[in-house]
């Protein structure tokens, strides 16, 4: 999972239309998979870190929380309804939103993007 997450981190810097949009967000998410912690801090929209928790000293914004099959099949490269976005997942219950929802929600286009950047790529698009 932690190389996933360090596959977003460097698509990242070659999404200039991503880092544009997230230049105002700093702050350090923290995403759950099956109970493993991993914190992705973000500075002007670039993720700076990628850390494996669990960790009381780290604090972060907020969180998505899922299980394993649940984030492998919202990155197919093409997701089946209800895995294709993270509010699709909460609301199939295979998800959980905690923590401060005023600064995703301000944030959500570019959040939601780069979580996708970890899709596979579909093989023969035109």
């Amino acid at each position: 999972m932690i190389d996933r997450f360090t596959q977003v981190q460097s698509r990242l810097e070659g999404a200039p239309h991503l880092l544009r949009l997230g230049r105002l967000f700093s702050e350090t998410v923290l995403i759950e998979v099956a109970g493993d912690e991993y914190y992705l801090t973000f500075e002007a929209g670039r993720i700076v870190s990628v850390a494996q928790g669990p960790s009381r000293k780290t604090p972060w914004r907020f969180a998505l929380r899922t299980d394993a099959d649940a984030l492998e099949r919202f990155w197919q490269a093409r997701p089946e309804p209800g895995f294709h976005d993270i509010f699709g997942l909460v609301k199939i219950g295979r998800g959980r939103i905690d923590g401060d929802i005023l600064s995703l929600v301000k944030n959500l286009r570019f959040f939601k993007e780069v979580l996708g950047l970890a899709r596979a790529q579909e093989e023969g698009v035109a």
